[in-house]
């Protein structure tokens, strides 16, 4: 799963640019959090403030939905939210409207923010790579949409895969884009090669054997500015680990476009194929609907207004 560090220091984002980015694209975390700090207000004053207008709500919630580790689902808890906008100075139904179920999600169906943990596995060994890259666990740019090739080879092994991102910076001054990748069984992670196609350059990389675990840098020619958009490409080759039945893709937050494309060397041609969902990495899968593989001996999935969580395909050999 992708993340990013910032390329600098993050404060020089005014409160009210940092709101109006956060209201336009969400997630409802960021914008929560944006409005927070332009109002100034401790959560136990607007804890205080919904309680005069009969709201209870704990204080311990409040920075649940700050940090993205909870969404406001229910009934009460959207009317807490609607109570919000007018303490917070926002525009009636602006943060609602980032807590509308996203058609089409991985998992729950909402926009609430995914946690590492849930996503790629093992996580303690995801969250060392990013401490060796200074790389925070939270996301200075978010993926607007992304496209992903990936070649099996004829050892049924997965060789190759090529990523078109497109990603907007919710922070100011972000230069670079952390992408981690995980190898399949036998995997050995020292031989796989990082090539950037487009756009950015090859910094830093930290592997994790053991954990068949690499971690690479992906920088940009400039620091970003909050709210501007950058498309960039890379390719990883690997074709060191052992038969692969299904490739993933995990998004700890909302993506607006996602196509994955996997084709197939020839003799080794699978008998099916399948399009399916996972709440967490090591869940069973869920949603599982079979897929065609073309005459080019490929399979794609596409998805609009993707939630967060893992979305993937799967095959048969025999």
């Amino acid at each position: 799963m992708p993340t990013a560090r910032p390329g600098g220091a993050v404060h020089g984002d005014s409160p009210d640019e940092a709101l109006a980015e956060a209201l336009r694209s969400g997630p409802f975390h960021l914008a929560l959090r944006a409005a927070v700090r332009r109002r100034g207000l401790a959560l136990h004053r607007i804890q205080h403030r919904l309680a005069e207008q009969g709201l209870r709500v704990s204080v311990t919630s409040l920075s649940y939905w700050q940090r993205g580790e909870r969404v406001p689902a229910r009934s009460e808890s959207v009317q807490v939210v609607r109570a919000l906008e007018g303490i917070l100075g926002i525009v009636p139904g602006a943060l609602v409207r980032l807590l509308e179920p996203v058609h089409g999600g991985t998992g729950g169906g909402t926009r609430a923010a995914r946690r590492y943990q849930e996503l790629i596995g093992p996580a303690a060994a995801v969250l060392r790579l990013l401490e060796q890259l200074d790389c925070p666990t939270e996301d200075r740019l978010h993926t607007v949409s992304q496209f992903e090739q990936v070649r099996v080879g004829r050892r049924r092994e997965l060789w190759q895969r090529e990523i078109q991102q497109f990603v907007r910076a919710h922070r100011g001054n972000v230069d670079r884009y952390v992408s981690i990748y995980e190898g399949d069984f036998g995997c050995d992670v020292t031989r796989v090669r990082i090539d950037p196609l487009d756009n950015c350059r090859l910094g830093r990389v930290r592997s994790d054997p053991a954990s068949a675990l690499l971690a690479a840098e992906l920088v940009f020619d400039r620091p970003l500015a909050l709210g501007e958009t950058q498309p960039f490409r890379y390719r990883i080759t690997d074709g060191t680990g052992g038969e692969c039945t299904e490739y993933v893709r995990g998004f700890r937050y909302p993506v607006s476009h996602y196509l994955l494309q996997v084709s197939f060397a020839p003799p080794a041609l699978p008998v099916r194929c399948y399009r399916f969902t996972r709440r967490a990495s090591g869940a069973p899968r869920r949603r599982v609907v079979q897929v065609p593989l073309n005459g080019y001996h490929s399979t794609h999935l596409a998805e609009q207004e993707l939630g967060p969580g893992i979305v993937g395909l799967g095959w048969e050999w025999d």
